[in-house]
């Protein structure tokens, strides 16, 4: 039996997003980069759907970066659901095209990619108070580090929290189950669940000329709609990006490519101060769990050798405006070293210049405390907060 799919309520809008789906939680554990490229092609498989709904699908010849800039100009997109869409994007990119991507990040486009069709149904399904559930991670891979073991045994946490009396039964049962299982019965059974992965890849992947048929009668449909219809679902789309709710882990690879996308070095998971990694001339890095005496900074900002800030990451949703005090804290806590240099000061208590707080959630005024990214100039004793 295979496992139930954090994406089977899309199967309502598109048989083809579940398989992409269901697809990427198998490869999670024996190759996260094909999981992640195959959460690429969902991602723009969904969002040329978005395209269609609003008459706005060109064709296959324009590429997914076009498309999601375009839609973004001229306000189809909304900035929060643009911003996912970007980072799963580019992880799929990196993926496919420079071998990179862990299970750690296929764990975070995996949330990714369900925030994005759960943002998608309340928009287009017309379920704006749709409640998908928690996320349920797939099976942890043989060779998990004790943080993805950690980071997947809270989810689990999570999902029997939430698990009424027949879910967990079910549940239990299949556990149970599985663990009398001779060898010989287990070695049947992936061999059948294998078989049946294998069918949905190839039908996956020869579906081609069927996806643009469906694309094409939701365009003629659109094309057909009034103003005040395709304006209704810019509003729904606006509403539903205010829901978009990713956890901590997810917060912070999407502030990383954030942080990336302005030009900064950024890895949560491997520019870490204590994993050894150093200030460098000639990068601009920003190294994460930074020391101070308030507590580990999120981000330490480093331009060369030059320290000239600290990010505090809020998961979204938080209050991020009033996190600025505690970066406030961090710049006050910082400690000299050989290997860098301060930007001048200090400035009062302050030993950097520049101080942020985020929670990787584009500003929306509807939920001003809650996005947008907050920063102050530490130089200047009178500046607020922005």
């Amino acid at each position: 039996m295979l496992p139930t799919s954090n994406f089977a309520f899309l199967s309502v809008h598109d048989a083809q997003l579940v398989q992409l789906g269901v697809l990427a939680e198998r490869y999670f554990r024996d190759d996260p980069g094909t999981a992640i490229f195959k959460l690429r092609q969902f991602a723009e498989l969904l969002f040329k759907t978005v395209a269609a709904h609003h008459a706005a699908y060109r064709d296959e010849r324009e590429a997914f970066e076009e498309t999601l800039r375009r839609l973004s100009y001229e306000r189809i997109i909304p900035k929060e659901a643009a911003d996912v869409f970007h980072a799963l994007r580019k992880a799929g990119n990196r993926a496919a095209h420079e071998g990179k991507g862990n299970h750690t990040d296929a764990l975070s486009a995996l949330k990714f990619a369900r925030q994005l069709g759960i943002w998608f149904h309340r928009t287009y399904g017309k379920q704006a108070d749709f409640k998908p559930g928690p996320f349920v991670p797939p099976p942890e891979p043989v060779d998990a580090t004790a943080a993805l073991k950690e980071e997947i045994d809270s989810l689990r946490q999570r999902v029997a929290e939430r698990e009424d009396a027949a879910d967990r039964a079910r549940r239990e049962a299949e556990e149970h189950a599985r663990a009398r299982e001779s060898v010989e019965q287990r070695l049947v059974r992936e061999a059948e669940e294998r078989a049946i992965w294998e069918k949905l890849a190839t039908e996956s992947e020869s579906k081609t000329a069927e996806i643009a048929a469906r694309l094409a009668v939701l365009q003629a449909v659109a094309e057909q709609a009034t103003k005040a219809e395709s304006l209704e679902f810019v509003r729904r789309g606006e509403e539903a990006s205010t829901k978009i709710d990713l956890d901590e882990a997810a917060t912070r690879a999407l502030i990383d490519q954030q942080l990336r996308d302005s030009g900064w070095e950024a890895d949560t998971q491997k520019l870490r101060y204590g994993d050894g990694a150093p200030p460098a001339k000639g990068r601009n890095l920003a190294i994460a769990e930074w020391p101070t005496t308030s507590g580990p900074a999120d981000y330490a900002l480093f331009v060369g050798l030059t320290f000239v800030g600290v990010v505090e990451a809020k998961r979204k949703r938080k209050n991020v405006s009033a996190a600025i005090d505690q970066a406030e804290r961090y710049s006050s806590g910082m400690g000299g070293s050989a290997n860098f240099a301060f930007a001048g000061g200090p400035w009062g208590d302050h030993k950097v210049p520049f101080v942020f707080a985020a929670n990787g959630r584009s500003y929306l005024k509807q939920v001003e405390t809650e996005s947008g990214i907050w920063f102050r100039d530490t130089r200047r004793a009178a500046d607020a907060r922005l």
